[in-house]
Parts: structure tokens; C-alpha cells; sequence
């Protein structure tokens, strides 16, 4: 499980994937969000500027990055 600590109120959906390193850019971060592959919170969400807080848990590929703030 990836960690990411928030600078700020919120990080976005398509920023957590690049900063965890599950995604190479924000083209292929859009990619797999709008194909649905990504789930917050147990939910498919396929917004990329899906706004993402502290205890929110992103799931991808069979990875989980949790959002602490």
C-alpha cells in the first residue's frame, strides 16, 4: 500500500496515480480513470479531478493508495 500525505486540503484522482507512481503521465492517468478502473472508497469513479481527501483509499490494479492528511 502506497501513502500519500497531503500538502494542501486535497490532492486530485489523476495526481494521487502519478504521485504513487501507478501511472506514467496524466494522459494514461485519464486512460485508466475513464475506463473505469479506478475506484475510491469501494466506488468506480471515473473523474480525473475526482478531489481526494484525507481517508480517502484509491484502488487500482490491484493496489491500494491510502490518502492521509
Amino acid at each position: 500500500m502506497e501513502t500519500i500525505i497531503l500538502r494542501g486540503e486535497y490532492i486530485k484522482l489523476g495526481q494521487a496515480l502519478k504521485a504513487a507512481g501507478m501511472v506514467e503521465s496524466g494522459v494514461e492517468a485519464k486512460e485508466v480513470i475513464q475506463e473505469g478502473l479506478v475506484m475510491v472508497n469501494g466506488e468506480t469513479d471515473t473523474r480525473r479531478g475526482r478531489k481526494l481527501y484525507g481517508g480517502d483509499i484509491v484502488l487500482f490494479d490491484g493496489e491500494e493508495i491510502r490518502i492521509e492528511g
